[in-house]
């Protein structure tokens, strides 16, 4: 299945493998070694705390400071993914499957559900 505006297919491989396989490699090679799990789920709280941060300063109803106005929140949005790709990786989770699973999960769910939805329209 394909969407309309990318022409991405669902099911197709996206490059989950090999971004773990990066961060794996800066880890062994910059980073020396993984911080324990419990650290690195700390860590990635802390991370989603900064883009919340940043989303309710600058698309919601709280004003921006003016230290948060330089922030790249797509750098903060890489963080966490770095953290989710550590912890999926000292954990011994295939990302790319456990991605394929759930995307397909959610076709199947949602497949009607959201055309039909009136408040999205």
């Amino acid at each position: 299945m394909a969407t309309e505006s990318t022409g991405i297919h669902i099911g197709s491989k996206l490059p989950l493998h090999i971004l773990a396989q990066a961060v794996d490699h800066w880890i062994q090679t910059t980073g020396l070694r993984y911080f324990d799990p419990l650290t690195n789920m700390a860590m990635l709280t802390e991370e989603v705390g900064e883009v919340a941060r940043i989303m309710a300063r600058r698309y919601g109803e709280q004003s921006e400071k003016e230290s948060d106005k330089g922030v790249d929140l797509g750098e903060e949005m890489a963080d966490v993914l770095f953290v989710v790709l550590c912890l999926a990786n000292q954990t011994g989770i295939d990302l790319q499957q456990a991605w394929d699973r759930r995307m397909a999960a959610k076709t199947a769910r949602d497949a009607d559900r959201h055309q039909q939805n009136p408040k999205l329209r």
